[in-house]
């Protein structure tokens, strides 16, 4: 068998035709690491962004912008090696969980990551589905905490998903149910589950009173005003994970752009009640909160996903960035040889 693993890498920042896959060699386990064999990743707006060159700056700072890149942060598959050090974890084990931002990530048929992001799979769930959770899950579940929502506080109150629709709000709602939470969803025609339904583009959420124990902006910047004018006056707190501090580092550099971000900040916050809390929220792994979604990801489960094999990757961008229905998910081990 090669000792190479495939990757969909990016030779320079641009459109989908940047996109190609090419051999690269097999990562090793080094202390503390497992590799794991990837039967599904999937492709969040946040690879296409990067792609493009968004957050290149901050990414270059924390190593994650080296060329060729390869993108990815979800995976499912089995431990194909184990580094010295680890415990819980070995050869074929069937694993699932998502890294933190890399040069090295998870689309490819290999990859190296540190043995804490992974966590043993959950059975009886299809790899294509499951590759959809983790990424999103560990941001709501960083977003609830940057908010300040726990099951305690959350049972009974209004809350607001702002981006209802999408892979973030989808479970947020679907967690704030669980919660026993009433929940105003808003940012598409369909309702997420039991709760009103506000559609964002008619009417407008000035239209809504303000009432909310807390908030939650998965949709848009521009709408994050209105959302905090929303909130109760004994509200809980409000979370966005659609701040423009990424944007403002790139286009300003990380002192001028820090600083404009940090002033961005405290003039939103200005606008939530007293006692509110107020969060921007980014992805980060937790071993806790993946442990936690291995006993509840049945109940999380995308609708619908799509499929692509690794050498289709600049397609599944585009079905990204068109916004068509379904996860899109790309399944390594398919028509690659190895041999």
């Amino acid at each position: 068998m090669s000792r190479s693993s495939f990757a969909a890498t990016i030779g320079q920042f641009g459109g989908p035709s940047q996109l190609a896959v090419g051999a690269l060699p097999r990562p090793q386990a080094r202390a503390g690491e497992i590799v794991v064999e990837v039967e599904a990743a999937s492709v969040n707006p946040i690879d296409v962004r990067r792609r493009a060159g968004y957050g290149r700056r901050l990414m270059s700072l924390l190593g994650a912008a080296r060329l060729p890149l390869v993108l990815g942060n979800d995976f499912v598959g089995k431990v194909a090696a184990v580094g010295r050090g680890v415990s819980g974890l070995r050869e074929g084990d069937a694993v699932f969980g998502a890294i933190p931002p890399s040069s090295r990530g998870t689309h490819a048929t290999h990859v190296a990551l540190k043995a804490v992001h992974a966590a043993l799979r959950p059975p009886a769930i299809e790899a294509a589905t499951l590759a959809a959770l983790p990424y999103n899950y560990l941001t709501v579940m960083r977003a609830f905490e940057g908010a300040g929502i726990t099951p305690r506080n959350a049972a009974g109150r209004e809350v607001l998903v702002h981006g209802a629709t999408g892979g973030l709000g989808r479970i947020a709602v679907a967690l704030l149910q669980q919660m026993g939470a009433r929940i105003t969803a808003s940012g598409g025609r369909r309702s997420a589950g039991p709760g009103q339904l506000f559609d964002q583009r008619s009417p407008p959420l000035a239209a809504l009173a303000p009432h909310f124990a807390a908030t939650l902006n998965f949709a848009s910047w521009d709408d994050e005003p209105a959302l905090l004018r929303l909130l109760a006056e004994d509200a809980i707190g409000h979370a966005t994970t659609v701040h423009p501090m990424l944007g403002l580092l790139d286009s300003a550099g990380v002192v001028r752009g820090g600083l404009a971000a940090l002033r961005a900040k405290r003039r939103m916050a200005a606008l939530a009640p007293p006692g509110a809390r107020y969060a921007w929220s980014v992805f980060r792994p937790d071993p806790a909160a993946l442990s936690a979604l291995a006993g509840s990801a049945a109940t999380l489960l995308p609708a619908l996903v799509e499929t692509f094999r690794l050498d289709q990757v600049a397609e599944a961008h585009r079905h990204v960035e068109r916004r068509d229905p379904g996860r899109a998910i790309l399944l390594p081990q398919e028509h690659i040889d190895l041999n």
